[in-house]
């Protein structure tokens, strides 16, 4: 067995391996889809639903407004470009899980956690429904995900999770023991795995969220980029946000931005930007392919703290990500942190202890991006300005499927509806508030401690992360 570890110890050969990595998301390194840049906002408009975002969450409020009601006056602001931030820079990995998997959502709503997969399986159906409707070209493969164990402790949790999905009726999940999940993908590393067979898509999350903003125009959403909200004034109606050349007023907002400071001021603590990794490699040889098997084409993660995520890409790459998960002190989001030389070598030194029939494949894209972290380590929702302004926030890196669900619970919410949605303890709860600082940062840092040492201690929860999981603040992944 190999077991990832810390220690920084270098590997030439795995260095080496990113010297011709070029230092930009793989996804939107993509000139052929693309699409055009459009016009900023560069007077005043009216609407009936302003969305703010031009990521996941705000595509998919704005269809599915229009979805909903073909009449209704929809603008979508993007302060940059469409998806290039994290609905740009992620694996690619679309779960039906709202709740950052089924461990998660059993520990903190194990009354409705059968609800949940319903619902999440539901919405998995409807994204790959609304792909093939609008003949989106995202490579949507609904190939399942494997966990695998790379230690011993973790094969335990795998049956666990395993009986415990049994227990409240779940389908689709099946163990598979060491030779069994060698058999899928071959690592020396992988001791044993559980394999979601239905409830994971892989896909290229540029073109989906390019797809998207093509059906948001074609349904008569006006779309701006380069047009960040400045501020937004919601006491009366009509609520306002400013831009730097020009305002909109809109009935109804929806807020989709994510890891960035929400314009409900109140919200913000509930919410840290957290850095995450990722490598690719070039196209694998039929050889290569060979030597790892991995013909199902399966989404793959370790069950560590601390843990990877791997896929195969449609023209035969891996993309390696996860592992260092880095918060900077005062929430701070700097163009600069898209780079840390020193996570990308620890990537790829992992990926060759994982994978050493790979040996001599090169690095061909590495880049980071920032997450919205919450507490819960899943969505949480709500209203502002006397149900005017709606958001949802903290998906976590799983946001990829969740984004339309969370997209629905807005529409529900400042549409005034009362709906199975609505109802649910996970959309009516929020998660605790982060501490300010220098608290944040201190917790932070004294968890990802701990979080190192119950990796390398047989999974062993010590006292501080125990103390948080009693509170609510059960940082597990």
């Amino acid at each position: 067995m190999t077991a990832h570890d810390a220690s920084g110890t270098q590997d030439p050969s795995a260095a080496r391996s990113l010297d011709d990595a070029r230092p930009v998301p793989f996804w939107l390194d993509d000139p052929d889809h693309r699409p055009e840049p459009l016009p900023a906002l560069d007077t005043d408009e009216r609407c009936d639903l302003l969305v703010v975002g031009g990521g996941y969450s705000g595509l998919w409020t704005a269809l599915l407004a229009k979805e909903r009601d073909p009449g209704r006056d929809v603008v979508l602001i993007e302060g940059r470009e469409i998806a290039w931030a994290a609905s740009g820079r992620n694996g690619g990995f679309c779960a039906a899980s709202l709740t950052h998997g089924f461990p998660n959502g059993l520990a903190r709503w194990p009354d409705e956690i059968g609800q949940l997969e319903e619902l999440g399986v539901r919405n998995l159906d409807a994204i790959q429904d609304t792909v093939e409707r609008h003949a989106i070209d995202c490579d949507f493969e609904r190939t399942g995900e494997i966990a695998v164990a790379t230690r011993p402790h973790q094969v335990a949790e795998l049956r666990e999770a395993a009986e415990d999905a049994e227990r409240v009726g779940l389908t689709g999940l099946t163990f598979l023991d060491q030779d069994a999940v060698r058999a899928q993908v071959d690592s020396p590393s992988f001791l044993a795995g559980i394999w979601d067979r239905d409830s994971v898509a892989m896909l290229n999350p540029a073109r989906l969220a390019w797809g998207l903003l093509r059906a948001c125009r074609a349904a008569g959403v006006r779309v701006y980029e380069r047009t960040p909200a400045l501020s937004l004034t919601a006491k009366s109606a009509p609520a306002t946000v400013r831009t730097p050349r020009g305002s909109v007023h809109a009935r109804r907002i929806a807020l989709g931005t994510n890891a960035f400071p929400s314009l409900v001021r109140r919200v913000r603590p509930y919410i840290v930007p957290v850095y995450d990794y990722v490598l690719m490699t070039e196209p694998l040889s039929d050889a290569q392919r060979a030597a790892i098997g991995w013909a199902g084409r399966q989404g793959l993660s370790d069950g560590a703290n601390l843990f990877h995520y791997f896929r195969i890409t449609a023209d035969q790459r891996i993309l390696w990500g996860g592992y260092d998960a880095v918060y900077h002190y005062g929430s701070r989001i700097r163009r600069d942190y898209d780079q840390r030389p020193e996570t990308f070598r620890t990537l790829a030194r992992h990926f060759f202890e994982t994978f050493p029939q790979l040996a001599g494949v090169r690095f061909t894209h590495r880049w980071g991006g920032v997450i919205d972290t919450c507490s819960r380590f899943s969505p949480f929702f709500g209203t502002a300005y006397g149900g005017r302004v709606g958001y949802a926030l903290g998906f976590t890196g799983l946001g990829v499927g969740a984004t339309r669900f969370g997209a629905e619970v807005m529409l529900d919410l400042l549409d005034g509806d009362r709906t199975e949605r609505t109802e649910l303890r996970m959309v009516r709860e929020k998660p605790l508030p982060f501490p300010p600082e220098p608290l944040r940062w201190a917790g932070i840092g004294v968890t990802q401690w701990a979080l190192r040492r119950a990796d390398a201690g047989g999974g062993r929860r010590n006292l501080w992360l125990r103390a948080l999981d009693r509170t609510g603040l059960g940082f597990d992944s």
